[in-house]
């Protein structure tokens, strides 16, 4: 049986509506590819606290999230399932900076899908590219 896994991530959007995209790093699992930024939820965690965790560790900067989930996606890969919660928030403190992917960018909605997404981000991604 396959271990589900509960995972928060982050989509920060800018003033100029860009939207924070990260690049797994070679060590990481599924490496080498884009991701929205987060984490797993630890047990006994609301999902909007462990999302503030999570950027706080990984980004070094301080997010406010949106009371309600973008998207829940749940993905198999195969060693592993994935359910991952996307949740909109914004910067209140800092700047996110990399330092366990290997790359962070801004990228407009539109050119969301010039990059090779982990798999279980696609549907968030998708629906960003189609949102109003």
């Amino acid at each position: 049986m396959k271990k589900t896994v509960k995972v928060v991530a982050a989509i920060i959007e800018n003033d100029r509506q860009e939207i924070l995209c990260a690049l797994r790093s070679p060590e990481m699992s599924i490496p080498n590819r884009w991701e929205f930024p987060g984490g797993k939820v630890e047990a006994n965690e609301d999902i909007y606290s462990a999302l503030e965790r999570e950027i706080s560790e990984e980004l070094d900067c301080r997010v406010e999230t949106f009371k309600d989930v973008f998207n829940d996606n749940t993905h198999e890969y195969d060693t592993f399932i994935i359910n991952l919660i996307s949740i909109k928030c914004r910067v209140v403190e800092g700047s996110p900076e990399a330092s366990e992917h290997s790359k962070l960018i801004w990228l407009k909605r539109e050119n969301l899908d010039s990059l090779k997404w982990s798999p279980a981000d696609i549907p968030a991604v998708e629906q960003l590219i189609h949102e109003k």
